[in-house]
Order: structure tokens, then sequence, then C-alpha cells
């Protein structure tokens, strides 16, 4: 099975990536400057930052290209080297290295850079949920090579959103509710959305955007045998029988099981990890189990990521995208109908 991608290569995106080094294993855009979200008009998302990913196969060498075609897009840390810059990349937070407030072709960009091992990673282990995360939702799929591996890295990611939501969701539930199941999934335990995002962004990116999701979706929902899918309603049944619920807990990523294993296993128990996915699967709070356990993954890769930020984007950079960020949050929520609008 391919991974069925919305490919987009504009001009607007060529001559983007033909600015950076062409050593891409795979390279996407996402975010508000590319799709559509709720509550935005097209003039405001032609104004919106464009977010990019580049995945590289040797991040030294990528940075030494990068550092002498586009030096000024690196803080300070430029003066550390390619080394340092990868180590840096690698060995704190989400393992990617985020270039920002970039000015490209009269549009500013973000762009981070991520290993292809660690992104792989990332995509069958859910070890930071950073990347594997944005890849829940939507994205234009910009380069993509022939890595088998890492393709079916981002099918088996999709697979694991679809089971983990299934976890979480009631026994019947429609398309939209699983896909802003599936839309959340990255942002539970996230700390930028208690202070930074707009508290509707969940709901805003998956309203204006079902079709995308239905084209994302809909083989991996057709061929899984725990669910019974009506697409031309809507409309999803699942098995949430104790059997059903264990198997699907057996698929889930390796740190989400482990995760969960550390939230029910009792001090000095030591018990495997099966028998304790087995006593989940028959707990009526399988549901929200599920939950903490992605929420304490997301929650400590989005502090670490966020602090390496600062370091990675310069002083400056940060505070110029902190506060816009804050901006979009307070449209966000003057834009939510008062109670008494409401009634």
């Amino acid at each position: 099975m391919t991974l069925p991608v919305l490919q987009n290569t504009g001009v607007l995106y060529r001559r983007m990536l033909a600015q950076f080094p062409q050593d891409i294993s795979l390279a996407f855009a996402y975010g508000s400057g590319v799709f559509k979200q709720h509550g935005t008009s097209q003039g405001q998302m032609g104004k919106n930052m464009l977010d990019f990913v580049f995945a590289v196969d040797d991040p030294v060498t990528w940075h030494t290209m990068n550092l002498l075609q586009n030096r000024k897009h690196y803080s300070i840390l430029k003066l550390l080297g390619p080394s340092v810059i990868s180590s840096i990349q690698d060995d704190h937070g989400a393992a990617v290295y985020y270039n920002t407030l970039v000015p490209v072709d009269e549009r500013v960009i973000k762009y981070g850079v991520i290993s292809t091992e660690s992104l792989i990673d990332d995509l069958m282990h859910w070890k930071t949920l950073y990347i594997a995360g944005r890849l829940h939702k939507p994205v234009k799929m910009l380069v993509q090579n022939e890595n088998l591996k890492l393709r079916a890295a981002l099918v088996a990611n999709l697979k694991s959103a679809v089971t983990a939501s299934f976890l979480m969701l009631p026994e019947s539930f429609t398309e939209e509710d699983l896909f802003l199941q599936i839309a959340g999934l990255s942002y539970a335990g996230d700390f930028r959305m208690v202070i930074g995002e707009d508290k509707s962004k969940v709901a805003n990116i998956v309203k204006d955007n079902i079709q995308h999701f239905r084209i994302l979706y809909s083989n991996i929902l057709q061929d899984c045998p725990q669910v019974f899918y009506k697409p031309q309603q809507g409309k999803l049944e699942v098995d949430k029988s104790p059997e059903g619920q264990f198997t699907q807990l057996m698929v889930l990523p390796r740190t989400l099981q482990q995760r969960i294993t550390k939230l029910v296993d009792r001090p000095g128990k030591n018990r495997d990890v099966e028998e304790i996915l087995l006593q989940v699967a028959q707990d009526p709070d399988c549901g929200a189990v599920i939950q903490q356990g992605i929420s304490s993954i997301v929650k400590s890769s989005s502090v670490t990521q966020s602090v390496k930020g600062i370091a990675t984007a310069g002083l400056w950079k940060s505070v110029s995208y902190s506060s816009k960020k804050l901006r979009k949050m307070w449209k966000g929520w003057r834009r939510k109908p008062s109670v008494s609008e409401m009634s």
C-alpha cells in the first residue's frame, strides 16, 4: 500500500525548494499557510507563514551545504559549525532543527530538518510524536524518494493514529469525530495549547479539510477488520469488546505501550506489557488511559523542543514568533461566541 498524499509541486514550492540543498528524502509543507483553516480567508492564508519539514539522510552534510547557501537563516549557532548544529538537532528535543521567520520569495517560512532515521523512529514508535503527529493531518508532499522503509513507516503512522483514536472513541461515531480525535493526538499534553495556540485549533484544522482527511484515511478504514465503515453515511462502528480492545492495544506504537505500562503498573510489580494491556483492555476507562499515555509523550517533547527552539531561532525571532502565536490565540478567543449569544 502506498501512502495517499496530496501532491502539489506548484511553481511556488518548486522555487522555494530549489533554494535548499537537494539531498532530501522527504519534504512536506503543512499548516495554516498551506491548508485553509476554518475562520481564515484566502487573503489571510497568503500572509501566513509557510511551514516545511525536510528529512535528510546525512544531517552534517546537509547543514554544511545549507550554511554555504543560506547562512543568514541560522541563529548565532551557525558559528559552532554543521557538526554541532547536527548534534543539537539529533540529541535534544524532538530531533528536529528549526530555522524560523525566514524570508523566501516574498513569503515568510519556517523549516525543520530531521534525519531520515529519526523520522522513521518517530513514525514507527511515536518516540516524540512531534513530526509523526504533523503527519497524522493532511500535508502537501513535495519530495518523497524511494526509501521503502520510510514509505512503510508513513503508512504505519496513519494506522497507529486510527487505532489509538478507536480506543478513545465510543462504539459508534462519525467520520468527523474520528478526524477530530486524530488531529488532536499531537496536541494532547502540548503546553503550547495552554499558552500560545488558538484553543479551537483542532476543530479549525478539521472543519474545512474533511475531504483531505478522507483521502488520507479511507483505504486504511476500509481495510481495517476492527471497524465497520459506512463511507456514504460518514459513520463508523468499532469493536469495543475487551478482546477487540486488546487486539488494538497490542499494535499501538512501542513508546505509547511503555507509557501505558508505566501509568498502570504498580511500583515493584514489574508485570510484562501483554499482561498490563490485557488489564487495560477490560478497564471501562481504557480510553482515558490511552489519552494520558499520549499526553505524557507530547508534553515532554513539546517542552524540550520549544526550549531548543529559543537557541535555534535566536532570542529576537523567538519573541517575534511567540507574539504572533499569542495574537492568533487572542483572535481565536475573541471569535468564540459568548454564552449570551449562544442562548
